[in-house]
């Protein structure tokens, strides 16, 4: 079926729904601050459900929902969520922990219940790195179970790799790793240093440059889709390798890379938390509204926040004159976590661009 080009402005290619933040891991990155037991003021079965109700209202194309946490695993009305989400007509993605209740016959399950995607994070290729930063023993070992499994029952599968000081040595290996079991997608994502992230070191901006153009050979050649997460520049590095390898702009449009452009925190992305608060991104926690008495499409298209993050001619500094503004506009999260200002330069960028757009 073919839409016509979806108007991020308007929709969201992506609802992340935070749907609890009960987790037994306790990793040292997490955004999330995750605890051990169910906030009890997060939604409940009911207002899940009529804020499922409420992502219909955005018309067609519909977003996708990406049910995250804390663990959405831990929630006891995880699967009649999920089959509320697609009697809607509303695709199903899941980014579960890797505990002890990540099983085979969950994923059987998730499946049956019509699940389309799988989410699973591995930080590093081996168990004693991956398992000190997700800060319980036994968690690489279960990723890569669950990662056969989902191979076996061909359920697609993307694999986020957090980058920072720390992990970034160990990413060729993690490479060399994912080609083993089947990936759909490879989602590196860039440190923002919010919740418990502040323990661990991000990439100096010219290291994340050089690392994007490894990125960017990786995937002219990885036999899944690699893309970054809080790391627009990375459109700038690929568009500008692409065109030195004299791609014209045809092939440029044809190729993966250029289905994300455009998409950032709050325009192509909403989040909302465990409570309902409604949020640009994860890792932008701007609240501009919340599910239990807000109209979630209201506020993504007509709120003042949304519209600045829909409008790159509104961002500050570099981020604001860059010729790239359109396709790339910088991770507005990190400017937030940087600046206190969402609409600021990303401080992850070396482009000083050339000329000052008019």
């Amino acid at each position: 079926m073919h839409h016509a080009p979806r108007d991020y402005a308007k929709t969201p290619v992506n609802v992340y729904w935070e749907t609890t933040r009960a987790c037994a891991l306790a990793c040292r990155h997490c955004r999330a601050e995750a605890a051990p037991t169910p906030d009890p003021n997060q939604l409940t079965f009911k207002e899940g459900v009529a804020f499922l109700h409420q992502i219909l209202d955005f018309g067609d194309p519909k977003p996708q929902l990406i049910l995250t946490g804390g663990d959405p695993l831990t929630r006891p009305d995880l699967f009649e969520l999920i089959d509320e989400a697609r009697k809607l007509g509303i695709a199903v993605s899941i980014t579960p922990a890797a505990t002890p209740a990540l099983t085979r016959e969950i994923l059987v399950r998730l499946k049956e219940h019509g699940v389309e995607g799988l989410g699973l994070s591995l930080d590093a290729a081996t168990a004693e790195r991956h398992d000190a930063i997700r800060g319980v023993p036994g968690t690489f070992d279960l990723t890569m179970k669950a990662m056969r499994w989902a191979q076996e029952l061909e359920i697609p599968l993307q694999v986020n790799t957090l980058i920072a000081a720390e992990t970034a040595s160990d990413l060729p290996a993690v490479y060399e790793l994912m080609k083993s079991v089947g990936v759909a997608r490879w989602s590196l994502f860039f440190l923002i240093s919010v919740g418990r992230g502040k323990v661990l070191q991000p990439l100096a901006p010219e290291e994340a440059e050089t690392l994007m153009q490894w990125i960017y050979r990786t995937s002219r050649v990885a036999p899944f889709i690699v893309a970054t997460t809080e790391a627009p520049s990375y459109r700038r590095v690929a568009l500008e390798q692409m065109r030195s390898e004299g791609m014209s702009a045809e092939e440029i449009k044809k190729s993966g890379a250029y289905r994300s452009f455009g998409i950032r925190d709050g325009h192509g992305i909403v989040f909302v938390s465990h409570t309902g608060d409604i949020c640009p991104a994860g890792f932008l926690p701007l609240v501009t509204g919340n599910v239990r008495q807000d109209s979630l499409v209201d506020i993504y298209r007509n709120s003042d926040i949304f519209q600045s993050l829909h409008d790159p001619t509104r961002f500050e500094g570099r981020c604001g004159i860059c010729q790239y503004h359109m396709l790339c506009g910088g991770s507005r999260s990190r400017a937030f976590e940087a600046t206190g200002d969402a609409l600021a330069a990303d401080p992850l960028c070396t482009h000083e661009p050339a000329f000052r757009l008019i």
